[in-house]
């Protein structure tokens, strides 16, 4: 049994990143696994937080990221403490953006962030093009499981480095600080900031990233190693998860490599 925690779906919500919960919850129950979604919205309770297995929390506009950025400090030292003890959780945007030390909008407000990691983002304004488009990063991290479509079925097949597929629409360019490390490097696209070639961050078990799409749908290999993470910390086992068939994701993967040409990457 797994409890999901969504942080502010009313107002965190954009461009189809509810489509990651709902892959988190459907690839729990095609395994038998019992899942709960815990929508937690303007003024939930700090005990509601405290119970869940695994967070996720999407992007927003700047009026709505100021709101929840109010109701959120309440809550902070718990989830501080949360993604300090390894709950694993994907952050979208602007959430990944909460994050970090601070958010300069383009008139120059600063918006505090929660300060857990050492990151921040700046809206350089009107006078730079907002950052759109598909994304393609390369992942280095051999947690990362891909999968192979073979007769129809799915093998699982550990690899060195993988490919994550997405796609990306933020003014805000973001910058880890030395000892962070980047969810993956910038094959195709903008990342971060479109100058350093990094995108997202990795801490413990938590993932940021500008990555929208929604990304797990089209990544099953990321929804599989937030879910596995969660099974095993809060079983304190090792767990090894059932395969499932994903072909049709991996077409929507694939696509999204060929129509940018990256017919090297092969899955």
């Amino acid at each position: 049994m797994l409890t999901i925690g969504w942080l502010y779906p009313q107002l965190m919500n954009t461009y189809g990143d509810r489509g990651n919960i709902m892959i988190l919850q459907r690839r729990c129950e095609w395994r038998g696994i019992g899942v709960e979604i815990k929508n937690l919205d303007l003024g939930f309770k700090i005990d509601d937080l405290r119970v869940c297995d695994l967070l996720f929390m999407g992007g927003a506009q700047d009026r709505q990221q100021k709101i929840v950025s109010e109701d959120l400090f309440k809550k902070a030292d718990v989830l501080t403490r949360m993604i300090k003890d390894g709950t694993p959780g994907l952050y979208i945007c602007g959430a990944y953006q909460f994050l970090g030390k601070y958010y300069k909008e383009a008139n120059g407000t600063i918006i505090k962030g929660l300060g857990i990691l050492d990151l921040y983002t700046e809206n350089p304004g009107t006078n730079k093009p907002r950052l759109i488009g598909n994304v393609i990063i390369e992942i280095q991290d051999l947690r990362f499981k891909m999968y192979e479509e073979k007769n129809h079925k799915s093998s699982i097949v550990n690899r060195k480095s993988s490919a994550l597929v997405g796609f990306e629409n933020h003014g805000g360019r973001t910058y880890l600080g030395k000892g962070l490390k980047p969810l993956g490097k910038v094959l195709h696209g903008f990342g971060n900031n479109g100058k350093d070639k990094t995108e997202g961050v990795m801490y413990k078990n938590s993932f940021g990233t500008y990555l929208h799409g929604p990304i797990l749908p089209k990544n099953p290999n990321f929804a599989d190693l937030l879910i596995k993470c969660a099974l095993e910390k809060k079983y304190k086992k090792s767990i090894e998860l059932s395969l499932l068939d994903d072909s049709l994701e991996y077409r929507a993967h694939q696509a999204v490599l060929k129509k940018q040409n990256y017919h090297a990457w092969r899955f």
